[in-house]
């Protein structure tokens, strides 16, 4: 997937990396660089199977960032973005939005609009303002339209459990059962001081793995959050039904070769002993205070 965090800044209206608006004069000229983006991508080998238009549209305090309404992003897919990727006969999918959960209005906006909704694929959400229920939300209205969970950090003022527990609870577990597609982590690794980064960018964001300057690496909390899926869950693996039992948070899976997969977050203060039942079969386990476990059969 492929996401801008600015275009160049010649067409915006402030001349400046940081904040401002596309204006609407370049429009076409910024989708024919989407076009050449995905094609010059290609040719290198590797296929962009997605783009959003703009990472975190709503978010113009980032260098760099871009100022884009919802109905600036309509406009924009329905007669510029969508018609030039038809044109030039591409396939990579238009996933709107790219923002927190807090304003599912946003793609709502966008796949009411109906020269953009033939062009987009589904709405991508982030977490850090709202909640993991927006998903649903557009799920609701819009059920013929994919949803995915694109971006969540985790910090360098938080600590290991803290993280570990929210994370899967919202990120992994929230969104599969709000109909993500995917659950997607901030960044794969970083050096000793969260570099790289941009100047104005995130400095105290870590990547799954902590790589200093001597080649060591440390997997920081990011690489447990999502191998606790992505090691046990492939991809065409199909969510199944199972039921939330007071602070036991999970979500299962059926995997293409036919096992079963059940992630579990334990959100009280204390251990939970608890029965896992499938078909005519079960079998009792423990899970410690703010503890995750994946379970396979």
């Amino acid at each position: 997937m492929g996401s801008p965090w600015s275009p160049p800044v010649w067409m915006k209206d402030n001349g400046s990396s940081k904040g401002g608006s596309l204006q609407p004069k370049y429009y076409q000229v910024y989708a024919e660089y989407f076009v050449k983006y995905i094609q010059a991508m290609k040719s290198h080998g590797i296929v962009i199977d997605a783009i959003t238009p703009q990472n975190e549209p709503l978010h113009p305090g980032n260098n760099p960032s871009l100022l884009m309404l919802a109905e600036q992003q309509a406009d924009f897919v329905g007669n510029n973005l969508g018609p030039a990727f038809a044109k030039a006969g591409i396939k990579t999918k238009i996933i709107v939005y790219d923002h927190n959960c807090n304003k599912p209005e946003y793609p709502l906006t966008i796949l009411r609009d109906p020269k953009a909704n033939p062009f987009v694929a589904g709405s991508a959400f982030h977490l850090y303002e709202g909640d993991i229920s927006a998903l649903s939300t557009v799920h609701n209205e819009f059920p013929n339209k994919d949803l995915y969970f694109t971006e969540q950090y985790t910090g360098s003022g938080t600590n290991f459990e803290t993280d570990l527990k929210w994370s899967v609870k919202n990120v992994v577990i929230g969104s599969m059962r709000n109909w993500s597609k995917n659950a997607l982590s901030w960044g794969l690794a970083n050096d000793e001081f969260y570099k790289p980064f941009t100047p104005g960018g995130c400095s105290t964001c870590k990547g799954a793995l902590m790589i200093d300057q001597n080649q060591n690496i440390k997997r920081e909390v990011g690489y447990y959050i999502i191998g606790h899926a992505s090691k046990f869950v492939p991809e065409g693996s199909v969510r199944i039904g199972s039921n939330i039992v007071g602070n036991l948070y999970n979500v299962s899976f059926r995997t293409p070769l036919g096992q079963i997969v059940l992630i579990v977050e334990n959100d009280g203060g204390s251990a939970e002993t608890f029965n896992i039942k499938y078909n005519d079969k079960q079998t009792t386990t423990t899970l410690n205070a703010g503890a995750v476990a994946t379970y396979v059969w």
